[in-house]
Protein backbone atom coordinates (compact mmCIF):
# COMPACT_ATOMS: atom_id res chain seq x y z
CA UNK A 1 0.00 0.00 0.00
CA UNK A 2 1.63 3.66 -0.69
CA UNK A 3 1.31 4.31 2.77
CA UNK A 4 4.09 7.39 4.03
CA UNK A 5 4.41 5.44 7.14
CA UNK A 6 6.47 2.40 8.05
CA UNK A 7 4.65 -0.75 6.67
CA UNK A 8 4.14 -2.12 10.18
CA UNK A 9 2.06 1.16 11.27
CA UNK A 10 -0.21 1.20 8.26
CA UNK A 11 -2.76 -0.41 9.71
CA UNK A 12 -2.65 1.91 13.06
CA UNK A 13 -2.37 5.45 11.24
CA UNK A 14 -5.54 4.25 9.49
CA UNK A 15 -7.39 3.41 12.21
CA UNK A 16 -6.06 7.10 13.80
CA UNK A 17 -7.36 8.43 10.56
CA UNK A 18 -10.95 7.00 10.84
CA UNK A 19 -10.94 7.93 14.63
CA UNK A 20 -9.95 11.71 14.40
CA UNK A 21 -12.35 12.72 11.88
CA UNK A 22 -12.37 14.86 8.89
CA UNK A 23 -10.87 17.86 10.27
CA UNK A 24 -7.62 15.64 11.28
CA UNK A 25 -4.51 16.35 9.31
CA UNK A 26 -4.09 13.07 7.16
CA UNK A 27 -2.70 10.12 9.01
CA UNK A 28 -2.03 8.42 5.72
CA UNK A 29 -1.25 8.68 2.10
CA UNK A 30 -3.22 6.72 -0.27
CA UNK A 31 -2.13 6.76 -3.82
CA UNK A 32 -4.45 7.61 -6.84
CA UNK A 33 -4.62 6.84 -10.24
CA UNK A 34 -7.00 7.69 -13.39
CA UNK A 35 -6.42 5.31 -16.05
CA UNK A 36 -7.38 7.68 -18.86
CA UNK A 37 -4.93 10.45 -17.90
CA UNK A 38 -1.50 10.13 -19.26
CA UNK A 39 1.42 11.89 -17.10
CA UNK A 40 1.70 13.68 -13.41
CA UNK A 41 1.48 17.13 -15.01
CA UNK A 42 -2.28 16.49 -16.55
CA UNK A 43 -3.06 14.70 -13.78
CA UNK A 44 -2.13 17.36 -11.42
CA UNK A 45 -4.00 19.76 -13.61
CA UNK A 46 -7.09 18.55 -13.68
CA UNK A 47 -7.22 16.36 -10.55
CA UNK A 48 -5.92 18.83 -7.74
CA UNK A 49 -8.92 20.18 -7.14
CA UNK A 50 -10.52 16.88 -6.29
CA UNK A 51 -7.49 15.43 -4.23
CA UNK A 52 -7.53 19.05 -1.31
CA UNK A 53 -11.45 18.04 -1.05
CA UNK A 54 -10.91 14.44 -0.91
CA UNK A 55 -7.86 14.96 1.72
CA UNK A 56 -9.93 17.88 3.61
CA UNK A 57 -13.67 15.57 3.74
CA UNK A 58 -11.81 11.90 4.72
CA UNK A 59 -8.44 13.42 7.07
CA UNK A 60 -6.36 10.56 4.18
CA UNK A 61 -3.78 12.02 2.35
CA UNK A 62 -3.69 11.48 -1.49
CA UNK A 63 -0.86 11.17 -3.45
CA UNK A 64 -1.16 11.13 -7.13
CA UNK A 65 0.04 8.14 -9.03
CA UNK A 66 0.37 8.24 -13.36
CA UNK A 67 0.16 5.31 -15.26
CA UNK A 68 1.54 4.70 -18.68
CA UNK A 69 -1.62 2.76 -19.69
CA UNK A 70 -3.87 0.22 -18.57
CA UNK A 71 -1.84 -3.02 -17.94
CA UNK A 72 0.47 -0.36 -15.70
CA UNK A 73 -2.33 0.30 -13.65
CA UNK A 74 -3.45 -3.48 -12.87
CA UNK A 75 0.29 -4.47 -12.26
CA UNK A 76 0.91 -1.18 -10.12
CA UNK A 77 -2.52 -1.96 -8.11
CA UNK A 78 -1.54 -5.45 -7.43
CA UNK A 79 1.95 -4.59 -6.55
CA UNK A 80 0.12 -2.51 -4.24
CA UNK A 81 2.02 0.34 -5.22
CA UNK A 82 -1.19 2.82 -5.74
CA UNK A 83 -4.70 1.85 -3.52
CA UNK A 84 -7.63 3.25 -5.81
CA UNK A 85 -8.00 3.47 -9.44
CA UNK A 86 -10.53 5.75 -11.66
CA UNK A 87 -11.45 3.64 -14.76
CA UNK A 88 -13.78 2.99 -17.35
CA UNK A 89 -16.03 0.43 -17.56
CA UNK A 90 -14.41 -1.61 -19.90
CA UNK A 91 -11.40 -1.51 -18.01
CA UNK A 92 -13.22 -2.32 -14.73
CA UNK A 93 -14.17 -5.65 -16.03
CA UNK A 94 -10.85 -6.36 -16.63
CA UNK A 95 -9.37 -5.27 -12.91
CA UNK A 96 -12.26 -7.21 -11.59
CA UNK A 97 -10.91 -10.48 -13.05
CA UNK A 98 -7.31 -9.95 -12.81
CA UNK A 99 -6.61 -8.03 -9.65
CA UNK A 100 -10.06 -8.57 -7.30
CA UNK A 101 -10.65 -5.34 -7.04
CA UNK A 102 -13.15 -3.63 -4.84
CA UNK A 103 -15.72 -1.22 -6.35
CA UNK A 104 -16.24 1.98 -3.98
CA UNK A 105 -18.19 3.93 -5.77
CA UNK A 106 -19.88 4.92 -9.63
CA UNK A 107 -18.82 8.38 -10.91
CA UNK A 108 -22.05 8.21 -13.48
CA UNK A 109 -21.32 10.03 -17.07
CA UNK A 110 -24.95 11.63 -18.32
CA UNK A 111 -25.34 10.75 -21.81
CA UNK A 112 -22.91 8.49 -22.24
CA UNK A 113 -23.84 5.91 -24.94
CA UNK A 114 -21.64 5.18 -28.52
CA UNK A 115 -23.53 6.21 -31.93
CA UNK A 116 -21.83 5.08 -35.54
CA UNK A 117 -21.72 8.24 -37.36
CA UNK A 118 -21.88 9.19 -41.31
CA UNK A 119 -21.22 11.76 -43.69
CA UNK A 120 -24.99 13.05 -44.47
CA UNK A 121 -24.12 13.78 -48.16
CA UNK A 122 -23.22 9.21 -48.09
CA UNK A 123 -25.36 6.68 -49.51
CA UNK A 124 -25.59 5.33 -45.94
CA UNK A 125 -29.02 5.43 -44.08
CA UNK A 126 -28.43 2.06 -41.82
CA UNK A 127 -25.85 0.07 -40.38
CA UNK A 128 -26.59 -3.13 -43.24
CA UNK A 129 -25.42 -0.38 -45.11
CA UNK A 130 -22.02 -0.01 -44.46
CA UNK A 131 -21.41 -4.07 -44.95
CA UNK A 132 -17.49 -4.57 -46.43
CA UNK A 133 -16.94 -0.81 -45.63
CA UNK A 134 -14.06 0.88 -43.79
CA UNK A 135 -15.11 1.80 -40.34
CA UNK A 136 -13.24 3.61 -38.34
CA UNK A 137 -12.96 3.83 -34.49
CA UNK A 138 -11.38 4.83 -31.73
CA UNK A 139 -7.81 3.92 -29.76
CA UNK A 140 -8.28 -0.23 -29.12
CA UNK A 141 -9.64 -0.97 -25.50
CA UNK A 142 -11.30 2.13 -25.25
CA UNK A 143 -15.14 1.56 -24.03
CA UNK A 144 -17.44 4.28 -25.51
CA UNK A 145 -15.22 4.54 -29.26
CA UNK A 146 -14.31 0.74 -29.92
CA UNK A 147 -15.73 -1.33 -27.88
CA UNK A 148 -19.77 -0.09 -27.20
CA UNK A 149 -19.67 1.11 -31.03
CA UNK A 150 -18.41 -2.47 -32.07
CA UNK A 151 -21.65 -3.72 -29.79
CA UNK A 152 -23.92 -0.94 -31.19
CA UNK A 153 -23.22 -3.54 -34.72
CA UNK A 154 -23.76 -6.28 -33.19
CA UNK A 155 -26.73 -5.00 -31.47
CA UNK A 156 -28.25 -4.71 -34.70
CA UNK A 157 -27.35 -7.99 -35.99
CA UNK A 158 -24.32 -7.25 -37.84
CA UNK A 159 -20.83 -9.10 -36.72
CA UNK A 160 -18.71 -6.45 -36.90
CA UNK A 161 -15.51 -8.45 -37.51
CA UNK A 162 -16.80 -10.09 -40.40
CA UNK A 163 -18.93 -7.45 -42.21
CA UNK A 164 -16.92 -4.08 -42.12
CA UNK A 165 -13.67 -3.39 -42.16
CA UNK A 166 -12.67 -1.71 -39.07
CA UNK A 167 -9.92 0.16 -38.40
CA UNK A 168 -8.36 2.01 -35.01
CA UNK A 169 -8.21 5.56 -34.95
CA UNK A 170 -6.75 8.22 -32.48
CA UNK A 171 -9.89 9.97 -31.56
CA UNK A 172 -8.16 13.28 -33.78
CA UNK A 173 -7.67 11.65 -36.83
CA UNK A 174 -11.15 9.38 -36.58
CA UNK A 175 -13.07 12.50 -36.94
CA UNK A 176 -10.85 13.99 -39.41
CA UNK A 177 -11.02 10.94 -41.43
CA UNK A 178 -14.91 10.93 -41.61
CA UNK A 179 -14.72 14.35 -42.44
CA UNK A 180 -12.81 13.78 -44.96
CA UNK A 181 -14.10 10.73 -46.44
CA UNK A 182 -11.29 8.30 -46.18
CA UNK A 183 -13.73 6.08 -43.94
CA UNK A 184 -17.42 5.17 -44.75
CA UNK A 185 -18.17 5.72 -41.23
CA UNK A 186 -16.96 6.21 -37.59
CA UNK A 187 -18.16 5.13 -34.31
CA UNK A 188 -17.46 7.60 -31.26
CA UNK A 189 -19.47 8.76 -28.22
CA UNK A 190 -22.20 11.19 -28.25
CA UNK A 191 -19.60 14.08 -26.75
CA UNK A 192 -17.21 13.46 -30.26
CA UNK A 193 -20.55 13.81 -31.95
CA UNK A 194 -21.19 16.95 -30.82
CA UNK A 195 -17.43 17.96 -31.33
CA UNK A 196 -17.27 16.74 -34.57
CA UNK A 197 -20.55 19.04 -35.41
CA UNK A 198 -19.34 22.11 -33.41
CA UNK A 199 -15.70 21.95 -35.70
CA UNK A 200 -16.73 20.62 -38.88
CA UNK A 201 -19.25 23.07 -39.98
CA UNK A 202 -18.28 22.37 -43.56
CA UNK A 203 -20.02 19.12 -43.44
CA UNK A 204 -23.42 17.55 -42.22
CA UNK A 205 -23.68 14.45 -40.30
CA UNK A 206 -25.40 11.91 -39.73
CA UNK A 207 -26.23 9.07 -36.65
CA UNK A 208 -27.12 6.07 -38.08
CA UNK A 209 -26.64 3.69 -34.87
CA UNK A 210 -27.11 4.64 -31.09
CA UNK A 211 -26.38 1.94 -28.61
CA UNK A 212 -27.89 1.93 -25.24
CA UNK A 213 -26.20 3.71 -22.31
CA UNK A 214 -23.57 2.75 -20.65
CA UNK A 215 -22.02 1.87 -17.45
CA UNK A 216 -20.56 4.76 -15.95
CA UNK A 217 -17.07 4.57 -14.62
CA UNK A 218 -15.56 3.08 -11.36
CA UNK A 219 -13.37 3.95 -8.25
CA UNK A 220 -12.04 0.45 -7.34
CA UNK A 221 -9.62 -0.01 -4.52
CA UNK A 222 -7.04 -3.03 -4.07
CA UNK A 223 -8.09 -5.64 -2.72
CA UNK A 224 -5.19 -5.10 -0.02
CA UNK A 225 -6.75 -1.91 1.11
CA UNK A 226 -8.60 -2.37 4.85
CA UNK A 227 -11.59 -2.68 5.11
CA UNK A 228 -12.46 0.23 7.04
CA UNK A 229 -10.79 2.49 4.82
CA UNK A 230 -12.79 1.29 1.93
CA UNK A 231 -16.35 2.19 3.52
CA UNK A 232 -14.56 5.61 4.64
CA UNK A 233 -14.34 6.95 1.00
CA UNK A 234 -17.53 5.59 -0.06
CA UNK A 235 -19.31 7.45 2.97
CA UNK A 236 -17.47 10.89 2.00
CA UNK A 237 -19.11 10.16 -1.74
CA UNK A 238 -22.46 9.54 -0.42
CA UNK A 239 -22.41 12.17 2.70
CA UNK A 240 -19.85 14.97 0.70
CA UNK A 241 -21.34 14.47 -2.60
CA UNK A 242 -21.92 18.12 -3.91
CA UNK A 243 -18.73 19.10 -2.75
CA UNK A 244 -16.87 16.49 -4.29
CA UNK A 245 -18.73 16.73 -7.81
CA UNK A 246 -18.06 20.14 -7.63
CA UNK A 247 -13.78 19.37 -7.03
CA UNK A 248 -13.90 16.99 -9.94
CA UNK A 249 -15.69 19.29 -12.07
CA UNK A 250 -13.33 22.24 -10.96
CA UNK A 251 -10.34 20.20 -12.76
CA UNK A 252 -11.95 21.11 -16.33
CA UNK A 253 -10.15 19.39 -19.24
CA UNK A 254 -11.21 15.77 -19.71
CA UNK A 255 -13.69 16.43 -16.66
CA UNK A 256 -15.76 18.20 -18.56
CA UNK A 257 -17.59 14.67 -19.72
CA UNK A 258 -18.60 14.44 -16.01
CA UNK A 259 -20.76 17.28 -16.84
CA UNK A 260 -24.65 17.02 -14.74
CA UNK A 261 -22.37 13.69 -12.53
CA UNK A 262 -23.60 11.72 -9.84
CA UNK A 263 -22.32 9.46 -7.46
CA UNK A 264 -23.63 6.17 -6.89
CA UNK A 265 -22.50 4.31 -4.37
CA UNK A 266 -23.77 0.91 -5.15
CA UNK A 267 -22.18 -1.17 -7.66
CA UNK A 268 -23.39 -4.61 -9.13
CA UNK A 269 -22.18 -6.98 -11.20
CA UNK A 270 -24.65 -7.11 -13.61
CA UNK A 271 -24.74 -3.69 -14.49
CA UNK A 272 -21.48 -4.39 -16.48
CA UNK A 273 -23.05 -7.87 -18.22
CA UNK A 274 -23.41 -4.80 -21.27
CA UNK A 275 -19.75 -4.69 -21.02
CA UNK A 276 -18.73 -8.35 -21.13
CA UNK A 277 -21.12 -8.59 -24.35
CA UNK A 278 -18.46 -6.25 -25.74
CA UNK A 279 -15.56 -8.59 -24.79
CA UNK A 280 -17.23 -11.62 -26.69
CA UNK A 281 -18.28 -9.35 -29.78
CA UNK A 282 -14.91 -8.54 -30.31
CA UNK A 283 -13.73 -12.48 -29.70
CA UNK A 284 -12.60 -11.56 -25.84
CA UNK A 285 -14.70 -13.75 -23.58
CA UNK A 286 -12.31 -14.18 -20.58
CA UNK A 287 -12.73 -10.66 -19.81
CA UNK A 288 -8.76 -11.30 -18.22
CA UNK A 289 -6.94 -9.59 -21.35
CA UNK A 290 -6.87 -5.57 -22.38
CA UNK A 291 -7.56 -5.50 -25.98
CA UNK A 292 -4.57 -4.85 -28.13
CA UNK A 293 -2.48 -6.04 -25.64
Amino acid sequence: MTIALPRRLVLGAFAAALATGAQAQPQATIGFAVTDVAGLETLQREWTAFKDEFERITGLGMRFFPVNNRTAAVEALSARRIDFVLTGPAEYVVFRVRTEAVPVVIFSRPDYFASVVVRADSPFQALADLKGKRVGFGSTGSTSRHLAPMQVFADYGLDPRRDIQPVNLSTSVLLESLRRGDIAGAGMNHFDVARIRAQHTDVSYRVIGRGRDLPDDVLIAGKHVPAEVVERVRRAFVDQSDALVKAVMAGGGENRKYDGMRFLHTVKYEDFNYVRAMYRTIGQAQFSEFPGN
